[in-house]
């Protein structure tokens, strides 16, 4: 396959819509089109990444691809996300500069896999090393844990977020990650009890029951029916091309959660909820009839669900009914308790099933980030964050979630404007560069009605939650309708932009808004419940009473000694705190932006449906996008980074440089400023090049400092080694002259007195060649002596007559001395051996002929080792005395000569005979009553007991000696 080398060879339209010609709309969505029908499905808008969702896998996502867009220029290979993903790295890593990736879109349009990908393509560049590659399978493995709990099946998506997630991964200054930090944002907690038509569930329940095994199920009181269970949606209970049973939940928490860091226990109390909220959906209730006239809800079957999801959590089962029955009330010191009727008692239910869940999603992250976190550190991290969040949604029936999900992309789409259009053509003007402004729509004004703090609809809506009297979604309307009737982007039935007329294309109890992607009609039935997000004091408590481990955790507030009468914070208060601290931290970052778009509605590949497209073209903005590209310029940097990073390129300011940054710039590096268009001017790929080539270099010089001072080093450690060993030789020479010296002068000293006695005492000069002879003679033993074996009998030849004497005493002594040193050698128990052997010397040699050949033998004793032999164990409880012989000899019947086996055993008072094979005693015969022994003098290996007259005698051969 060939490898493209370049953004514009061999591609197919126009890989940059910045250099599409014509640039209109018609040629925006051809492009995108064409590049689509032959698989394309990645465009850029300059740094901006335009995905096309394939709705099936392509063979673009291979490790052979990361590796050709790793430390790649972005425009040097065709449009990748790859390319995004590294362009953000090195960012990260050679410049410092923290970096966030914006994912936006539809509902469908593939952000989800968008994140994957990212995360994905730099867990495989960044660095390598067990503890590195330990935080990275951690990392990537969050992601198959939190869609399992927080992804569901929709009408446009079949694994769609129903929640947000933003990861912050931490980086070391080398570029390898050190954990990271998961936020969530607004888990879509209705959908456990209730899903519009043709969707489901959160993903973990089918898999549960599907994937489970019979075991697991059977612990958890579940069934694998899926129509068992109320809160599960049938008619879409399955999603092609996804086998919940494949991804059974044992893969998930054996794999996933395990690499996570959640033990064995943990992953079980995290199903045991699971079970409970399935079981909560199954408990029904019945009206009961008090003596005052009005209905009090009780429990169905006392034995079934309620039994079980009791059993599971812990809870005493009378505690739950009448949380189910009862709602007390406290204000200031006083508590009062009413009854639940029926639909107030299926209420509590489902908010209880909801806050369950959601709560166990919040715990779930929680301890995820508990192991993938980083430790305090005294240095800054480098941070890389990827938000994957709900897409736009526009459905039949639009509730309170879509009007917070709606929110949370008009406040994306917001930092896209500020930072692509409306900052970059305001620094234009600020360098006083000449531009025509481009005209675009700001969605700043649909932020504002949504989350003033006054008149705001989420303002409306916490007033109308935390006002005395009724309240109701209709009167929250009506306010709407008060306050918002004449803003131009809010519509109802009796909104001023109708004239006061009657707008018969709203329904009663909606309000419609002209949304950046479209007008969306919601409707306000739920609005006020879901914004208080209310359960019941008296089912907190009773969770809080569970044994459950994990619903102390879940459920603080119902601790009775923390009772907090304050109302809690509305769902809607607490997402708009979290969507602003989201904003403010991507605002510390560098943006990389992803923008999604479904090529159609069905969720098939190969159809590209030109009006959808064209559609999120236009609230996406964009085509302004690619004018604001096109006028402006592509590469722009502050002074003070852009000296920084080229600083090596010239003489004057390498290593230092003192002056002010900008002059520097505007003199040695004019590019940067006066770049017409993005790709018309090369320079940048050229200063990119010669700066890569300068590291080289510098590289090559830092190493060759570095190997001369090694080598310098290693040198002058060899020159001082070389004079140490050179002193101690020295010493050791001059040391062993002067021992020489000192023994000469002994031995000239020696000779001398010597003389000088033999002088003195008149010596003849026989007397002297005697002592020389002697002298010599006495020498001369010391290479004659023979050695040390006690048997050895040479010696050396007498030299003279008058020393025959001295020379036999010397012998006798050697000979005494040596066999002194043998005799040293031996044990105590080689003593008892010789002796044994001297003994039998005395009465064998010379005498028997077998004699000499069993001489190397050592004496044995129990040969056959019948204490330790099981076979006979009889004979040992026959034989008290200790055995000293034991042996199989053969016995001569008288009669006819012949031979048979008999064990032979001696004791100190006795001998006996005993049969070989079953060992019983034949005879056991005193010491005393034998006589003697006789021996034959040959190799026959006869003997004969004789014994006394008493006894009658016979002869017995043994089969060895």
């Amino acid at each position: 396959m060939e490898v493209k080398t370049s953004l514009l060879d061999n591609m197919i339209g126009v890989g940059d819509m910045v250099l599409l010609e014509p640039l209109n709309e018609d040629s925006f969505i051809e492009n995108l089109r064409k590049r689509f029908d032959h698989n394309e499905i990645y465009t850029y808008i300059g740094s901006v990444v335009i995905s096309m969702n394939p709705y099936r896998s392509l063979s673009i996502f291979t490790p052979e691809k990361v590796e050709e867009y790793r430390n790649r220029n972005f425009y040097e290979l065709s449009p990748h996300i790859y390319a995004l993903a590294d362009e953000a790295y090195r960012s990260l890593r050679d410049q410092d500069k923290d970096q966030c990736i914006l994912i936006t879109g539809e509902s469908g349009a593939g952000k989800t896999e968008a994140s994957k990908l990212v995360m994905s393509y730099v867990a495989a560049v960044c660095g390598r090393g067990q503890e590195v590659n330990k935080v990275k399978e951690q990392l990537l493995q969050s992601n198959p844990v939190l869609e399992a709990f927080g992804n569901a099946k929709t009408v446009r998506n079949d694994n769609s977020s129903r929640f947000g997630k933003y990861m912050d991964i931490e980086f070391d200054f080398k570029g390898d990650p050190l954990g990271g930090v998961i936020s969530n944002y607004l888990l879509e907690k209705s959908r456990v009890c209730k899903q519009p038509r043709g969707e489901r569930n959160f993903h973990i329940f089918y898999q549960l029951l599907s994937g489970a095994s019979g075991d697991t199920l059977t612990k958890l009181k579940l069934d694998r029916d899926f129509s068992k269970y109320n809160y599960l949606s049938l008619d879409s209970a399955t999603v092609n091309g996804l086998d919940d049973a494949a991804v059974s939940l044992y893969v998930l928490s054996q794999n996933a959660m395990q690499i996570v860091g959640f033990m064995e226990d943990e992953v079980q109390l995290v199903l045991e909820l699971v079970a409970a909220v399935l079981k909560l959906g199954n408990i029904e209730f019945k009206p009961e009839s008090r003596v005052n006239g009005f209905d009090e809800s009780r429990v169905k079957d006392k034995n079934g669900e309620t039994m079980e999801m009791c059993e599971l959590l812990g809870i005493e089962q009378s505690v739950l009914e009448r949380a189910f029955s009862y709602r007390t009330v406290e204000a200031k010191m006083e508590k009062v308790s009413t009854t639940l009727n029926v639909a107030q008692a299926y209420y509590a239910r489902d908010a209880l099933a909801k806050n369950l869940y959601s709560r166990l999603f919040s715990w779930l992250v929680t301890r995820i980030n508990e192991s993938i976190k980083v430790g305090l550190a005294k240095t800054r991290h480098k941070v890389m964050g990827v938000l994957d969040i709900y897409g736009f949604e526009i459905f039949e029936d639009n509730s309170f979630e879509q009007f917070i999900i709606n929110y949370c992309n008009e406040k994306l789409q917001q930092i896209f404007i500020e930072l692509t259009l409306r900052e970059e053509q305001e620094e234009y003007v600020r360098e006083g560069i000449e531009w025509t402004n481009i005209e675009y729509f700001n969605n700043a004004i649909i932020c504002d009605l949504i989350e003033n703090n006054q008149n705001g609809i989420l303002a409306m809506l916490d007033e109308e939650c935390l006002r005395p009297g009724t309240v109701t979604d209709d009167t929250f309307l009506d306010k709407l309708n008060t306050i918002c009737a004449e803003h131009q982007h809010f519509e109802s039935r009796l909104s001023k932009n109708s004239k006061f007329l009657t707008d018969h294309s709203l329904p009663h109890s909606c309000f419609r808004i002209q949304h950046y992607a479209g007008k969306v009609l919601y409707r306000v039935e739920g609005f006020v419940d879901k914004n208080n997000d209310l359960l019941y004091r008296d089912l907190s408590q009773a969770m809080y009473k569970a044994t459950h481990s994990l619903m102390r955790q879940l459920f603080p507030e119902g601790n009775p000694a923390k009772v907090n009468l304050k109302r809690p914070l509305t769902a809607g208060f607490q997402f708009k705190a979290s969507v602003g601290g989201l904003m403010r931290n991507l605002q510390t970052k560098n943006p990389n932006y992803i923008r999604c778009i479904k090529p159609n509605d069905k969720k098939a590949a190969h159809i590209f449906t030109d009006s959808l497209v064209c559609h999120q073209v236009r609230y996406l903005g964009l085509m302004e996008n690619v004018r604001v590209r096109r006028a402006g310029y592509a590469f722009r940097q502050p002074y003070e980074p852009c000296l920084e990073r080229y600083k090596m390129l010239c003489k004057q300011t390498w290593p230092h440089w003192r002056g002010p940054a900008s002059i520097i710039v505007h003199v040695d590096v004019p590019i940067i400023l006066l770049m017409p268009t993005l790709f018309l001017c090369p320079q940048l790929f050229t200063l990119e090049e010669r700066r890569r080539a300068c590291l080289e270099d510098l590289a090559t010089l830092i190493q060759k400092i570095y190997r001369g001072w090694k080598c310098r080093t290693h040198f002058l450690l060899l020159k001082k080694s070389q004079v140490v060993v050179a002193a101690w030789y020295r010493r050791y020479a001059q040391q062993k002259k002067y021992e020489k010296i000192k023994s000469a002068t002994l031995v000239m000293q020696s000779f001398t007195r010597g003389w000088k006695v033999c002088l003195s005492q008149h010596a003849s000069i026989e007397y002297m060649l005697v002592s020389l002879q002697m002298q010599k003679y006495f020498l001369g033993l010391k290479t004659t002596v023979p050695s040390m074996s006690p048997i050895d009998n040479t010696w050396s030849a007498q030299p003279y007559s008058f020393l025959e004497g001295a020379h036999t005493e010397l012998r006798r002594i050697f000979h005494l001395w040596r066999c002194k040193k043998h005799r040293g050698q031996f044990t105590e128990e080689k003593k008892a051996v010789y002796e044994e052997k001297l003994e039998a010397s005395e009465i064998f040699k010379n005498k028997k002929a077998l004699y000499p050949s069993s001489v190397s033998q050592p004496f044995k004793g129990d040969y056959l080792e019948i204490h330790k032999n099981p076979k006979y164990q009889k004979l040992n409880s026959a034989v008290e005395e200790k055995v000293l012989l034991a042996d199989v000899v053969n016995k001569i019947n008288r009669a006819n000569g012949k031979g048979s086996p008999r064990l032979f055993l001696l004791t100190k008072n006795n001998f006996v005979l005993a049969d070989q094979k079953t060992g019983q005693v034949k005879a056991s015969v005193p010491l005393p009553d034998l006589t003697s022994v006789s021996v034959s003098t040959q190799s026959d290996g006869f003997f004969a007991l004789k014994l006394k007259e008493v006894m009658e005698a016979g002869s017995i051969t043994p089969s060895a000696l």
